[in-house]
């Protein structure tokens, strides 16, 4: 197994070593595109080798990530709070249903000039943005949870006399953590796609905030840099919530 999980490892590096060499060689070696057009690794090297030793990449990464964890937070308190009410009673579901329906496909950028207007400019509309986007995948996979879970547990809890409170806690949610830590998953990425949309727009710091002054300044080194480290953060959650989500199914 350990050898399989090596080569695997192996074979994911070879084609990202690839892209970078094809890249080496259409920029820096050839320069067949100018510069101010895509930058090579040479130029993304050096603008990344500025921004750490000035500081400003880890300000920057640190500003994204407390608006990511702060809306991601908001969104999972709602998302789940409402998702395990929701999938556990059937008359507030058909109630909210027709409202959730209309507002979950409503892109998250839409809510920019609103998000704008009610909280201004700073991490307010940005953690809005994220809230907006996480809310939805978090709710429908929680709902989703508690309708898949087995009747077979809830019949057993209620032969051994366990009130409806205690089915909810003991039997409900246990079982549904696997979707809860799914929705969670998903939203992290739409978190982090919202959260550079709304700093490019209504924030003042953080990396998307990054992205826009120095495509403005056509630094795009410094761009590069910003989507790189973004790809980055992205595994990171990725691998994160993709070992919660195998101990919780074993």
């Amino acid at each position: 197994m350990k050898r399989f999980k090596n080569e695997y490892t192996k074979e994911m590096i070879i084609l990202p070593i690839i892209l970078i060499i094809i890249w080496y060689l259409i920029c820096d070696v050839f320069q067949l595109v100018p510069d101010y057009m895509f930058p090579g690794p040479t130029d993304v090297i050096n603008s990344f080798v500025k921004l750490v030793v000035s500081g400003k990449l880890f300000k920057d990464v640190f500003d994204t990530l407390y608006k990511v964890l702060f809306g991601m937070l908001l969104a999972s308190l709602v998302g789940i709070t409402f998702g395990i009410l929701l999938g556990w009673s059937k008359r507030l579901e058909t109630l909210c249903k027709l409202v959730i329906s209309i507002l979950r496909p409503i892109p998250p950028i839409a809510w920019i000039p609103f998000s704008i207007m009610w909280f201004g400019i700073g991490i307010g509309p940005a953690v809005f943005i994220i809230f907006i986007g996480c809310v939805f995948p978090i709710l429908i996979s929680t709902i989703d949870g508690v309708h898949r879970t087995d009747p077979v547990l809830i019949e057993a809890a209620e032969s051994f006399g366990a009130s409806s409170s205690q089915i909810l806690t003991e039997v409900i949610v246990p079982s549904s953590l696997p979707y809860i830590v799914s929705g969670l998953k998903v939203a992290i990425g739409i978190a982090l796609m919202c959260t550079i949309s709304g700093e490019m727009i209504g924030s003042s710091s953080g990396i998307g905030y990054m992205i826009l002054t120095s495509t403005n300044l056509f630094d795009t080194g410094s761009t590069v840099v910003g989507m790189l480290v973004i790809g980055i953060i992205g595994i990171i959650f990725d691998y994160i919530f993709t070992k919660v989500q195998e101990r919780i199914f074993w």
